[in-house]
């Protein structure tokens, strides 16, 4: 239930989506449905990375039951970079959420090498503290 797309594209066919994350420089325009904009320039990555993997988490956690939309300008770089982070949440290793998505995706998503970088690091989960 998780869809990306480049918003410089006419919205696709279908059912719209409930929820957005908007991955772009500069604030987007408003939608009919609820959408979160992260700040995250084109070719880089988001300004606030706390922010970023909170959005992600609960995109993924609302697809469980609701349409969710994942888009940038184009679609491949900071979408495809999203959906691996995504995917790592979701349980795919942090070191093949890249081939999975480009698989899945499209086969030139997560574009630069400092994205490629981010999802490898991205945390799949906050580990608990240790037991004292």
């Amino acid at each position: 239930m998780v869809r990306g797309r480049g918003l410089r594209r006419p919205l696709p066919a279908g059912p719209a989506p409930s929820f957005a994350v908007h991955l772009l420089g500069r604030r987007p325009p408003p939608t009919a449905w609820d959408a979160h904009w992260l700040r995250w320039p084109d070719f880089g990555l988001p300004e606030d990375r706390a922010d970023a993997r909170a959005v992600l988490r609960e995109a993924l956690a609302r697809a469980a039951h609701e349409r969710v939309e994942v888009a940038c300008g184009g679609g491949r770089g900071r979408t495809g970079t999203a959906l691996a982070c995504m995917a790592v949440l979701d349980g795919v290793p942090a070191d093949r959420a890249v081939a999975y998505i480009r698989l899945h995706y499209h086969r030139r998503a997560v574009e630069t090498p400092w994205q490629r970088g981010f999802v490898r690091r991205f945390p799949a989960a906050r580990r608990p503290a240790a037991p004292p």
